[in-house]
This record gives structure tokens, C-alpha cells and sequence, in this order.
């Protein structure tokens, strides 16, 4: 039995658009490699080298400013395919938040393995795209949303990709989420543009308001879903 027969993403990943037989040539060139927090897997600036399905876990997309700060411009999660395909070189690091496992391949045996399977091009052509309208709703979150509307959409977000992994939904309650959050309060300003204070003030508020409740540092609960959603605009 393959690797890919065992694997939990399967029919999410790019890859289930293959066959079988398929699916056996392209596990011969790739191999499972596990992550812990804070280990990187792709620098930023360096020749595109690998690229890879997220198995398990999330990871975190940063880039560096010119006075060194890290931003963090996107997170990846199961099912994701980070790295860049076709050469060039990465335009960002890729960094684990949480433990995770990830299908390594390397570029060049990936690039042709694409080449000559039209549907697996196919898939990558669909998850760039959805990537754009994803960054391009994301702009707008950055540029025109308030501080409130900012951490409803995040946590609504969190919500929606962590769904099945560090998302739990209460069948008896279909209005409530139970979330373990991958950020620290910092890492959430800087991805939201927020200071860290603002941030905390955010989160006290919709505690407050009986929109979520905080268990504990990472993890929250969303006890009223459709008010969240209205607080995001």
C-alpha cells in the first residue's frame, strides 16, 4: 500500500485528479517528511528547489521588510500545495506554526511529472486561481475593513480552513465553533495589520459581547457563528 493510499488529504489535494497507476509514479518521487513549529521548509528569495502537499498541520507564508520585520502574507493548510512549480525563486518562507507533515517533491521531478499529466496542470492552473481571489478578498480585508470587521472575518476564516483539522463543530449547537488557534496574539496583529494591543481589546470585546468565549490562550469558541459573520460586513 502507498503512501497516497494512506493519505488523509487525498481527495482534496492536486493530486486527486489522478488514476491509480497514476498515483503510484507520483508517490515513487515524492516522500513524507514531518515538520515542528518553527522549522522552515522554503527560504524566502532562494532558487525554487521543492515543492509540496500540506498533509497535516499549518504553516505560515512570511516575507521580510527592508528594517528586517517578518510579515506574515499567507497560511497554508491540509490539502494546500505550497512551493513554485516551473522554476524561479520563492518569493516567500514557508514555516511550520504547528507540528506538521507534508508530500515533499522536488521541483524538477514534479515539473515534468505535470508536463506529461495535463490534469494535474489542470489542478494547479484552479487551487493559483482560487489563491488570487483568496489574496485579492484579502487586500480588501487589509485596506478598507475596521479593526472589528478585520478579526471577525480572521476568526470566520480560521473557521472555514481549519474545518476537520483544529476546527470542531457541535452537531446539537450547528451556530457554534470550537477553534485552536495556530497564531500567537502577535503573529494575529501581524497578519491582520493591528497592533497587538488592539488585537486583545478585539478579542475581550467579542468575548463580552457573547459572540465568542476564550477557554484559553489559543483557544476560542465561537458561541453566536451568524453574529460573527455580521460583525465581518
Amino acid at each position: 500500500m502507498s503512501n497516497c493510499d494512506l493519505c488523509v488529504v487525498r481527495n482534496r489535494a492536486i493530486c486527486a485528479s489522478l488514476d491509480a497507476k497514476e498515483l503510484v509514479a507520483l508517490n515513487a518521487i515524492g516522500r513524507t517528511r514531518t515538520i515542528t513549529p518553527g522549522e522552515s521548509l522554503i527560504w524566502e528569495g532562494e532558487d525554487s528547489v521543492l515543492v509540496a502537499n500540506v498533509i497535516e498541520g499549518v504553516l505560515k507564508l512570511s516575507t521580510n521588510t527592508e528594517d528586517g520585520r517578518e510579515q506574515i502574507v499567507g497560511v497554508v493548510y491540509p490539502s494546500d500545495f505550497i512551493g513554485r512549480p516551473f522554476g524561479g525563486t520563492s518569493g516567500h518562507g514557508v514555516t511550520a506554526l504547528t507540528d506538521a507533515k507534508v508530500c515533499v517533491f522536488s521541483r524538477r521531478d514534479f515539473d515534468a511529472f505535470a508536463r506529461e499529466h495535463p490534469e494535474l496542470e489542470h489542478k494547479l492552473l484552479e487551487r493559483t486561481l482560487g489563491e488570487l481571489d483568496r489574496t485579492r478578498r484579502w487586500m480588501l480585508l487589509l485596506g478598507r475593513k475596521s479593526a472589528s470587521e478585520k478579526m471577525a472575518s480572521f476568526l470566520i476564516e480560521m473557521a472555514e480552513r481549519l474545518n476537520g483539522s483544529g476546527c470542531r463543530i457541535d452537531f446539537d449547537k450547528p451556530n457554534q465553533r470550537h477553534l485552536t488557534l495556530p497564531f500567537s496574539r502577535q503573529q494575529i496583529a501581524d497578519v491582520l495589520g493591528l497592533t497587538i494591543e488592539t488585537v486583545s481589546r478585539q478579542f475581550t470585546r467579542l468575548r463580552n459581547e457573547g459572540v465568542i468565549d476564550l477557554p484559553s490562550r489559543r483557544d476560542v469558541t465561537i458561541l453566536d457563528y451568524d453574529a460573527l459573520v455580521a460583525e465581518a460586513g
